[in-house]
């Protein structure tokens, strides 16, 4: 019998010990950040479940200088699983991370890992067709990202398990809801939930709740009132 856990997620922590970045410029829902993260997450996290931090972990630009925000999280309570987010400069090659990485805390790239019973697969992900911006260079980097996400789904359908959560830092759908490469291969694959940060300053009452039965949920930190998000109860 494997062990039953609960799932938390939450995304966009931006820690910056080791850089001055306070994120008050980004509003007043962060004032009081990042003591406040730290308290809710003792509040709500016991040692035994799983936490999901879909990127934009810390602002350091160097591993070296993002270690004491990778250790202040380790030493919370939890398993832990991150994905890389848009801001998440210090991220180097995933065998060099994956060495650095306190114990308790797994690092995901073009694979998946299996904590309790609980896949969890994923990739950063990225801006899609439908955004104005999108360029030649970003179509490259969105093929790309689905295929890390293929591969990360491929390596969690060989592991056994009771559940799969896949976690994106991007939205896996486009600015109006539509469907991409990412939301097609979670339709394939049928996770319990998708989890995903990012967006800032949004209504997440007027984003998509769910791709087709699958749950869908934002857990940018100030999306969820810096509390890590309840996921799964097994």
């Amino acid at each position: 019998m494997l062990t039953p856990v609960r799932v938390f997620a939450i995304a966009d922590p931006h820690l910056g010990s080791q850089v001055e970045k306070p994120m008050t410029i980004f509003g007043p829902a962060w004032a009081g950040h990042p003591e406040v993260f730290f308290e809710r997450w003792r509040e709500t996290v016991g040692e035994d479940d799983l936490v999901v931090i879909p990127g934009d972990i810390s602002w350091a630009m160097r591993l070296e200088e993002a270690l004491p925000d990778l250790q202040a999280i380790a030493e919370l309570p939890g398993f832990k699983v991150i994905l890389r987010g848009n801001h998440d400069y210090w991220w180097p090659s995933i065998s060099k991370l994956r060495r650095a990485l306190p114990p308790k805390m797994y690092a995901i790239q073009n694979d998946a890992v299996v904590i309790g019973g609980v896949a969890v697969a994923g990739t950063r992900g990225w801006i899609t067709p439908f955004e104005r911006e999108f360029t030649e260079h970003d179509e490259k980097i969105y093929r790309r990202e689905a295929e890390r996400l293929r591969l990360s789904l491929e390596d969690a359908r060989r592991k056994p398990k009771d559940h799969l959560i896949v976690a994106l830092h991007y939205p896996p759908f486009g600015p109006g809801g539509e469907p991409t490469l990412f939301t097609e291969l979670i339709e394939k694959a049928r996770p319990d939930a998708v989890v995903y940060g990012h967006l800032h300053t949004v209504d997440p009452e007027k984003l998509p709740k769910d791709w087709k039965g699958i749950p869908l949920q934002l857990v940018a930190a100030d999306a969820v009132g810096f509390r890590p998000r309840l996921i799964l109860e097994k």
